[in-house]
């Protein structure tokens, strides 16, 4: 992003001016950047491949859980220390501790890993080309309102001239020299100036408000841009063939890299897929005890004795004994804690073998979307070479255009020049000085628009070549 923000801020900036003061390049870039809704966007998704990377990470870690509950038991229950029903309200606590470790699945959370690195590249790589993109738009709609401020600056000045004319032709004809039809066709003339000077005006606070929206700006009225005059830049790219700034761009343009980390994303999405047929095996280990807060039943160490039957024959009594239990209170926590406390560990192996084809067709289809992501990559490189292809004929083109028209507003000023000199001693009627006159404003007007036509066009030829811009 800082790269890009270098290179086209070379092109057209001379200053940083905010608020009441008029705004250059570099400040309308900077605008852009901070408050452009899709680079927000970009923002975000590449703090999410930031969040998605903690994931990763966090799969090879162990799973720990620990839990608690606490019970009441109100009503007919099993009392735990008799093993009898009795009617009674008893109150249980209990804690867990379970813990899963990740033994082997097929090296899964390495490749989620790798893939979760590679999705914050292109992550990045797509901030990096929204960048590039807004910065490009606002570079262009900068240069329009300086095509447009220039070009309403040659109306109102012909404007002026057609005023001063239309004095003359009066006193010309005051004077007898030419008829006074004339003035007819210089009053046209002027209103013709005066709709062109209105229509450049309306061309130029609408493309004010193309920039001010693009920059997020609602005061479109007070809204204006620095008073910079630019020269035509030396253009050392065009020395240059299509073929070496192609080769340049195909390795550092954005869009670019992010088809080739697509392809890389498609390849781990692949392994990922083959790592679910592998078997998977897991530790775990589980920690539990429980406190009870009822009086509980303990032996006192001594015995009763009951009878139990007679025998037959001497219908003697036959005497068992039988433990004497007594109530106390519940043992304190600390002791139920390690009393009552139970360990459950071991591993476990899960080898698939069949689940509806699932796994089988998910191999497949990230095959086709490693395909898929060649070919787009392979697209995308055809679509850069016709581009660079196109911008380098483009720059030619319009440089073309650019010296024609310097050598057309020369041959039409001398041909207005030389129309004024003869229309001003009666030589020439006001019709035919109209169209020498209207000429020359079409020629003024071609060379401003081929002026900045060249200069944008050989920004972005620069901008595939990678060339720090500079004005001079």
């Amino acid at each position: 992003m800082k790269k890009f923000v270098i290179i086209f801020l070379a092109v057209l900036c001379s200053g940083n001016q905010y608020s009441q003061e008029p705004w250059t390049l570099e400040a309308c870039v900077n605008r852009a950047l901070e408050m452009n809704i899709s680079i927000k966007q970009s923002q975000l998704e590449y703090a999410g491949s930031e969040i998605d990377r903690k994931g990763a990470i966090g799969n090879f870690l162990p799973n720990i859980n620990i839990g608690s509950s606490h019970s009441w038991n109100v009503g007919l229950n099993q009392n735990i220390t008799t093993g009898l029903l009795e009617n009674f309200t008893t109150q249980f606590s209990s804690m867990n501790l379970n813990l899963n470790v990740n033994l082997y699945n097929g090296l899964q959370n390495v490749k989620r890993l790798h893939r979760a690195n590679l999705a914050i590249l292109a992550s990045q790589y797509q901030l990096e080309d929204m960048t590039e993109n807004v910065a490009l738009r606002v570079a262009n709609s900068y240069l329009q309102i300086l095509f447009s401020k220039e070009s309403l600056a040659v109306q109102k000045l012909q404007l002026e001239i057609t005023k001063k004319e239309l004095i003359r032709v009066k006193e010309l004809v005051d004077g007898g020299v030419v008829p006074k039809g004339d003035v007819y066709e210089i009053e046209a003339n002027l209103a013709s100036q005066e709709k062109n000077v209105v229509d450049a005006q309306n061309a130029y606070f609408l493309s004010k408000i193309a920039l001010a929206q693009l920059i997020l700006i609602d005061d479109y009225e007070n809204f204006e841009i620095a008073n910079e005059s630019y020269d035509i830049p030396i253009a050392n790219v065009l020395n240059k063939t299509a073929t070496e700034i192609f080769n340049y761009a195909v390795g550092n343009k954005k869009d670019i890299k992010i088809s080739e980390t697509n392809v890389e994303i498609a390849k781990k999405d692949l392994e990922l897929s083959k790592s679910l047929l592998q078997p998977r095996l897991s530790a775990f280990y589980s920690y539990s005890t429980r406190i009870g807060y009822s009086d509980r039943v303990v032996p006192t160490g001594e015995f009763g004795s009951s009878t139990i039957g007679f025998v037959e024959s001497t219908n003697e009594k036959v005497i068992a004994p039988f433990p004497i239990y007594k109530s106390e209170k519940p043992l304190s926590f600390s002791e139920q804690f390690d009393l009552n406390a139970g360990q459950n560990f071991g591993l476990s192996l899960s080898i698939p073998i069949l689940n509806n084809l699932s796994n089988r067709t998910n191999v497949d289809r990230t095959k086709v979307n490693i395909l898929r992501s060649i070919n787009s990559l392979e697209q995308k490189k055809l679509d850069l070479e016709n581009t660079v292809n196109q911008s380098y004929n483009d720059a030619k083109g319009a440089y073309k255009a650019y010296v024609a028209s310097q050598k057309l507003v020369k041959a039409r000023n001398s041909a207005f020049d030389y129309a004024q000199s003869k229309f001003e001693v009666g030589a020439m009627n006001s019709f035919d000085f109209t169209q020498a006159k209207q000429r020359f404003e079409l020629a003024q007007s071609e060379l401003i628009r081929t002026k900045y036509d060249y200069i944008f066009k050989l920004k972005v030829l620069e901008f595939y070549f990678g060339v720090p811009i500079t004005v001079n």
